[in-house]
């Protein structure tokens, strides 16, 4: 029973969101904040002082919802797939099979509470109740999601890529605000603002998106079977498998030109070039290419695992930004 309800939260998805939001706080904002550019009487300097305003204790509440949340958001979704499971994916059945389904939808109205709680008080335990909002409306979209969007023409694709992209984007959401309330006349008098950090912040967030996307169509392909039989309508089912495979290898190459694009204009040191090059753009390279080719649902399913390789490689080029803020930058 526990081995199955892990496997039903997808434990190792939620460990992976545990990490972006930690790297995002500790190796992209951290260091951002200790290298925030200002100016001094018409000199370029550092502005002093600033360092991460939200507590410890309160980042980890943002997480355990965060986690909660995305739990809940699995739970349910299995709980309305059953039926397309049993084609699609037979072998990885867990409700109707180890877990019932009255079981299913208590565990996720308890995720759910739990998730909605700690970011509500959260919420309130800083200062800005209206940031409640984001917990009570991601949990409401991942239920209409299981039950609706899913179903309709990539609308649940994009949602689901929206709320990908909302996991890392979070957390400066929420730290953004405080550094305003504690730092507010540091930025004045240097005359700075907080665009590095929504830019660096928006970039992870749209590549999130972007790659979450493209898995998602690249899964629907997977499931082209399940879904044909019972009527929903993915893009594969509407538009046909050959037209999805240009959009999906159309998208992989939006991605690489913005990689490149950000890369030599805006980046620029080496070790980035070499990063990105090797572990970024090379294999969304093969990915296009191994999706133009693939004709059954087990060649999808290893182009999905490549892109979900891809996503934890972006997610760990943090560590590489940590390493330029944090040395070559002092």
């Amino acid at each position: 029973m526990i081995k199955a309800f892990f496997r039903l939260i997808r434990w190792p998805n939620l460990l992976i969101i545990i990490l972006t939001q930690c790297l995002m706080r500790y190796a992209l904002l951290a260091p951002l904040l200790q290298h925030m550019p200002g100016e001094w009487q018409g000199t370029p300097v550092v502005v002093p002082g600033l360092h991460l305003a939200m507590s410890d204790f309160h980042f980890f509440l943002l997480v355990f919802a965060t986690v909660m949340l995305t739990a809940a958001g699995y739970v349910i979704n299995d709980y309305f797939d059953t039926r397309t499971d049993r084609i699609n994916r037979p072998e990885r059945m867990v409700v109707e099979r180890t877990i019932t389904r009255r079981q299913a939808l208590v565990i996720h109205v308890v995720l759910n509470l739990l998730g909605v709680g700690a970011g509500v008080y959260l919420s309130y335990a800083v200062g800005f109740p209206f940031l409640a909002v984001i917990f009570v409306l991601v949990a409401g979209l991942l239920w209409f999601y299981s039950t609706t969007y899913k179903r309709q023409f990539l609308i649940g694709n994009l949602l689901v890529a929206f709320l990908t992209a909302l996991v890392p984007f979070t957390v400066t959401l929420f730290e953004i605000p405080l550094l305003n309330r504690q730092f507010s006349t540091q930025m004045i008098v240097y005359h700075a603002t907080w665009r590095p950090l929504v830019l660096w912040s928006a970039g992870v967030s749209l590549f999130a998106f972007l790659l979450t996307l493209i898995r998602e169509i690249i899964k629907d392909m997977e499931d082209y079977e399940g879904d044909l039989s019972f009527g929903r309508r993915s893009m594969p089912v509407v538009a046909g498998l050959d037209a999805t495979r240009y959009t999906v290898v159309g998208l992989v190459l939006v991605t690489v030109g913005l990689l490149v694009w950000v890369v030599l204009s805006q980046l620029r040191d080496l070790l980035t070039m070499i990063y990105a090059g090797v572990f970024l753009i090379l294999p969304l390279l093969w990915l296009a290419w191994r999706i133009w080719r693939a004709r059954s649902p087990e060649e999808y399913h290893r182009c999905s695992n490549l892109t979900k390789g891809i996503m934890l490689a972006g997610l760990l080029y943090l560590l590489l930004a940590w390493y330029l803020f944090s040395t070559l930058l002092a």
